[in-house]
């Protein structure tokens, strides 16, 4: 099993800009599909983006697009998630995790594994 730390989190004003990064370990990122989740209180965990295995083809939810860049540094073994022009509505606990069975789509959380502990990101008004 890979272990996924998420840091990066925190309070920032609507329209500011937070970066959150995912370190891998016991595994290399670039054997795997990630992806980044986000879970707001009392809500179900959503897909926010996607990464494929070779780095390229993202993908984001429509709520993140044009505002959220999913990135990785294969020498860190970490990816990244640049969120900017943040709204209040992005307020959530970030995870990353690693896709792990096709079956499921790839924007349904069921399909992924090996969960970190998440980050906690606040947009205020």
């Amino acid at each position: 099993q890979v272990q996924l730390v998420e840091t990066g989190g925190g309070l920032v004003q609507a329209g500011g800009s937070l970066r959150l990064s995912c370190a891998a370990s016991g595994g290399n990122i670039t054997d795997y599909e990630m992806g980044w989740f986000r879970q707001a209180p009392g809500k179900e965990r959503t897909f926010v983006a996607r990464i494929t295995r070779s780095g390229g083809h993202p993908l984001y939810a429509d709520s993140v697009k044009g505002r959220f860049t999913i990135s990785r540094d294969t020498a860190k073994n970490t990816v990244y998630l640049q969120m900017n022009s943040l709204k209040p509505e992005d307020t959530a606990l970030y995870f990353c995790a690693i896709r792990r069975d096709p079956f499921y789509n790839l924007e349904s959380s069921g399909g992924y594994g090996d969960w970190g502990q998440g980050t906690q990101v606040t947009v205020s008004e």
